[in-house]
């Protein structure tokens, strides 16, 4: 990042791996996870599943899961716990880790060559990088900005064309927030 100072010369500041941080780690956040490169993985249930089976994982240790919605190539959620940055490493590393190993079981090549191409080059210690670096955090400052972000969740199938109505997109929280049952247990109440 280069700021100008008053005598026209640029002087420059270190800037850390990322320009989003979670503030206030107790607080809840709307975070976005992206596979790399924006490779479509969860096409199949089985892919979707995995991240849901961590986040049932998480949520037993203490994360609160207000929102959700995964798409082909990226997820969102409103999360909270008392480490919640923690908790999201290990949400990406569990995830990552499996979501691989069922690359490689069910020999899909393609995608695992994209991975591994792709791959950010000081990752030398393994042969595939999963999601990308960074989650893009936003504190939820208020009731409105909470509604705003769950809203933003559950419309992204439907501004996608993939379904009509939000409660359709079965990998979403939006049943949960219509008085159905979804696949993950949320905290609507906020």
């Amino acid at each position: 990042m280069h700021t100008q100072s008053n005598n026209n010369t640029q002087e420059v500041k270190p800037m850390g791996r990322s320009r989003y941080k979670i503030t206030d780690p107790q607080q809840p956040h709307f975070v976005t996870l992206t596979v790399l490169h924006w490779i479509p993985i969860f096409t199949r249930p089985a892919t979707a599943n995995i991240v849901l089976d961590s986040l049932r994982f998480l949520s037993r240790e203490g994360l609160k899961i207000y929102a959700w919605v995964i798409l082909e190539n990226h997820c969102h959620f409103v999360l909270q716990s008392k480490a919640l940055d923690r908790d999201i490493a290990r949400l990406k590393s569990w995830t990552g880790k499996n979501l691989i190993q069922y690359l490689v079981e069910n020999n899909i090549h393609q995608i695992l060559e994209q991975l591994a191409f792709y791959k950010k080059a000081h990752k030398d210690d393994r042969a595939y990088q999963f999601w990308q670096e960074g989650v893009h955090p936003e504190l939820i400052q208020s009731e409105n900005m909470m509604r705003q972000k769950v809203d933003y969740i559950h419309q992204n199938p439907v501004k996608r064309g993939y379904v009509d109505e939000a409660a359709h997109w079965r990998y979403s929280s939006a049943r949960d927030y219509s008085g159905a049952a979804g696949l993950l247990e949320v905290c609507t109440a906020w």
